[in-house]
């Protein structure tokens, strides 16, 4: 099954493309496919990163209280980002971006390098600091800030690389974990996904078959946080702090973008609140907590059953 891998967003980005001619000129057609859907992870990273102060997000930082035109790339992924810190009621808020470099988020990966922003550390903010106008294309902040992107940036990357891919029989996307699985595996069945174990490495807690569905997760053992405080990557926009009640989620939609949005937003939320965010939005998911207790969506409970009882037959 022909792949390919590159380094972006802090993690690997890796395509695999199930189906196709065996021609020379289908190989290069499928090579070019494969070249344009990670092409992708590197057109939106060098808009919304924030790791880089010549980046778009980072200019649009640099003039708070101005309307900034912008680039259809940016607007859309910060109108994605509000839609769900609205849904959420803020539980999920792409302006806590100052807080994440002060938690000691604040290097570029491939540098190593520290990014540091003049922006005032105990100035209050939220996603009601932001203004769209979509006539305009322009965003304005109200307050001066530093968006964070990355869990929206990386799932549109990866809806987007879909979109190169939709010509094959097959294929499967993966940034860091999050996953987009098109059409079938090369066994012509759906796709099955491993759900990663959040407390023991390398093992699974259980696993889901998918196709054309993005699968993201967001886990408190990801990345922990050098700086001060301690604590994992996700914060609680409302509060500042690590929440403590989850260990993991994982979400099942339609599109990457959704689905890694909305595992952040549950993530914070809790269980019993997260679970009720994902079935508003008609998505699947599954919460564990530090304690292994799990929390699932009607459907997602169901497909997990179904595949629990088919492990014990087999």
């Amino acid at each position: 099954m022909p792949s390919s891998t590159v380094p972006v967003m802090g993690t690997l980005a890796t395509v695999q493309v199930v189906g196709g001619g065996v021609s020379p000129q289908d190989t290069a057609e499928r090579s070019c496919a494969i070249e344009r859907a990670l092409g992708w992870f590197h057109r939106i990273e060098q808009c919304c990163t924030r790791f880089d102060p010549a980046s778009e997000v980072m200019q649009l930082a640099a003039h708070a209280g101005v309307a900034v035109p912008v680039s259809a790339m940016l607007f859309e992924a910060v109108r994605l980002a509000l839609a769900v810190a609205e849904a959420s009621g803020g539980a999920f808020d792409p302006t806590v971006g100052r807080r994440m470099e002060l938690r000691g988020f604040d290097r570029e990966h491939r540098t190593g390098a520290v990014i540091r922003t003049q922006i005032a550390a105990d100035e209050p903010v939220s996603y009601r600091d932001v203004s769209l106008d979509p006539g305009r294309k322009t965003i304005t902040l109200r307050r001066p800030l530093i968006l964070d992107l990355g869990a929206v940036a990386k799932g549109l990357a990866i809806d987007m690389a879909a979109r190169e891919l939709i010509a094959y029989s097959g294929f499967a996307i993966d940034a860091g974990g999050d996953l987009y699985l098109g059409g079938r595996n090369p066994e012509g069945d759906p796709w099955r996904v491993g759900i990663r174990h959040p407390r023991e490495d390398h093992e699974l807690i259980d696993a889901v078959h998918v196709t054309n569905r993005a699968v993201c997760t967001s886990g408190d053992y990801e990345r922990r946080s050098p700086g001060a405080g301690g604590g994992h990557h996700i914060i609680d926009p409302r509060s500042g702090d690590s929440p403590a009640s989850v260990a993991s989620v994982t979400v099942i939609a339609q599109t990457a973008v959704l689905a890694d949005a909305l595992a952040t937003a549950a993530f914070v939320l809790g269980p019993v609140d997260g679970i009720r965010l994902l079935e508003r939005h008609g998505v699947e998911g599954l919460i564990v907590t530090p304690t292994l207790e799990r929390h699932a969506t009607q459907g997602m409970d169901s497909e997990v059953n179904r595949l629990t009882t088919c492990r014990t037959d087999s």
